[in-house]
C-alpha cells in the first residue's frame, strides 16, 4: 500500500479539522472535495478574486448533504488579518492555496499582486501559528526558479525571479523559513509546475493555456501558442497535486520546513500538448481535428523549458504521480466537454 492510501485509511479513522484557503478556485475546491469525500472537517476561505461558486456548488452536489454539512465557509479576505484569525480558530491543518496568480497579471499589477501574495501570506502564517495549527502547506511556484538554466529543476538550486509573482512566491518560501527558525512553526511549500484539471477557469485575459485551449476548441475559437510552440512545461494533474498537499500535511516532522516540486516529471512541448488536447476535443467535436493554432510573440517573463525533478517528494513524503500528462488530459477533457 502507498503512503498516500495509508494516509487516506488513517484519516477516515481519525478526522481533523482543515482550512483550505482560496476553497472556490479551481486547486481549492479540488481539495474540499478530496477532504469532505474523506469525511473530514473543513472551513474554506475566499473572497472570489478569482474563485466562483459554481466550484462550491459542484462539491456540493458530487459530495452529497451529509459531507456537505462538515464543510464551513468564511466569505472572507487574506489580506485582512482578522479573516486570517478568524479562519484558523481550531484548525488541525491549513492548506494554503489562496493567491494572485498569474506572470502576466503580476507584470500589469505588481501592487496587487505583492498585496495577496506577500501581505496576505504573512497574515496566514501569523494567524495559523497563533492557532497553534499543527502543520502549514502552501502553494509554492516553479517560478521561483527563475533564469536557473539547469534541467531537471532540483530544489536547492533557483536562479533570479523574472516576473513579480515569482518573486512574491520567492518570499513566501523565506517567510516560511524564517517562521520555523524563529517560531518553531512547522510549514511545507509545494511548488507546483503547471497544474492542469477540472474547474481550472478557461476564462479571462490571465486563463492557464490548457483550460485556454479545451474553451477555444470547444467552442471554435482561435488558439494561441506563444513563440514557436517549442516551449516546454511539466504539466501535472490536479490528482497528484490533491496528493502532494495531504501527503506534506501529514508528514513526519523531519520532513516539514522544506520546499518540494510537485509535478509529473515529464516536459512536454506546446506544440504536443496542442495536439494531445485537439485529439480529446475532436472525439466529441469532428471538426476540432483540422484547427491549427495561431503563433504570437512569447510573452515577457517566461521561462523556456521547465522540468522538475520530484525525487525529494517522492524520498520524503512518499508522492506517488498517479496521473500522467495523456491520462489527465482524458479526465480532464471529460469535464470540459459537459461543462462548456
Amino acid at each position: 500500500m502507498s503512503r498516500y492510501e495509508e494516509i487516506k485509511a488513517q484519516l477516515r479513522s481519525e478526522p481533523a479539522t482543515w482550512l483550505v484557503t482560496g476553497v472556490a478556485g479551481f486547486i481549492g475546491s479540488n481539495l474540499l472535495q478530496a477532504l469532505l469525500e474523506l469525511d473530514q472537517q473543513v472551513v474554506g476561505l475566499d473572497n472570489f478574486a478569482t474563485g466562483h461558486r459554481r466550484n462550491l456548488d459542484e462539491v456540493e452536489r458530487l459530495v452529497g448533504p451529509e459531507r456537505w454539512a462538515r464543510f464551513r465557509f468564511i466569505d472572507g479576505d487574506i489580506r485582512q488579518p482578522t479573516d486570517c484569525a478568524r479562519a484558523c480558530e481550531g484548525v488541525d491543518y491549513v492548506l494554503h492555496q489562496a493567491a494572485l496568480g498569474s506572470v502576466p497579471r503580476s507584470l500589469e499589477d505588481p501592487q496587487t499582486t505583492n498585496a495577496a501574495n506577500i501581505d496576505g501570506f504573512l497574515n496566514m502564517l501569523v494567524a495559523a501559528r497563533d492557532a497553534g495549527v499543527k502543520r502549514f502547506v502552501y502553494a509554492a511556484s516553479s517560478s521561483t526558479y527563475g533564469d536557473h538554466p539547469d534541467l531537471p529543476k532540483v530544489e536547492e538550486r533557483i536562479g533570479n525571479p523574472l516576473s513579480p509573482y515569482a518573486v512574491t512566491k520567492l518570499v513566501n518560501e523565506l517567510y516560511a523559513g524564517v517562521f520555523a527558525r524563529g517560531y518553531g512553526f512547522r510549514a511545507i511549500g509545494l511548488r507546483y509546475f503547471n497544474i492542469f484539471g477540472r474547474r481550472q477557469d478557461p476564462n479571462g485575459a490571465y486563463a492557464a493555456v490548457i483550460p485556454k485551449w479545451f474553451g477555444g476548441l470547444i467552442r471554435g475559437k482561435t488558439v494561441y501558442i506563444n513563440g514557436d510552440g517549442e516551449t516546454s512545461r511539466d504539466f501535472c494533474y490536479i490528482d497528484n497535486c490533491v496528493q502532494a498537499n495531504l501527503l506534506a500535511a501529514t508528514a513526519p516532522d523531519e520532513a516539514a520546513n522544506q520546499v518540494y516540486n510537485i509535478a509529473y516529471g515529464e516536459r512536454t512541448s506546446l506544440n504536443e500538448l496542442f495536439r494531445l488536447i485537439r485529439e480529446q476535443v475532436a472525439a466529441r467535436h469532428p471538426e476540432a481535428a483540422s484547427v491549427e493554432p495561431e503563433y504570437r510573440d512569447f510573452r515577457p517573463g517566461d521561462v523556456r523549458h521547465s522540468l522538475a525533478d520530484i525525487s525529494k517528494a517522492g524520498r520524503l513524503l512518499g508522492y506517488e504521480p498517479s496521473h500522467s500528462l495523456s491520462q489527465g488530459l482524458v479526465e480532464a477533457a471529460q469535464w470540459y466537454l459537459d461543462n462548456l
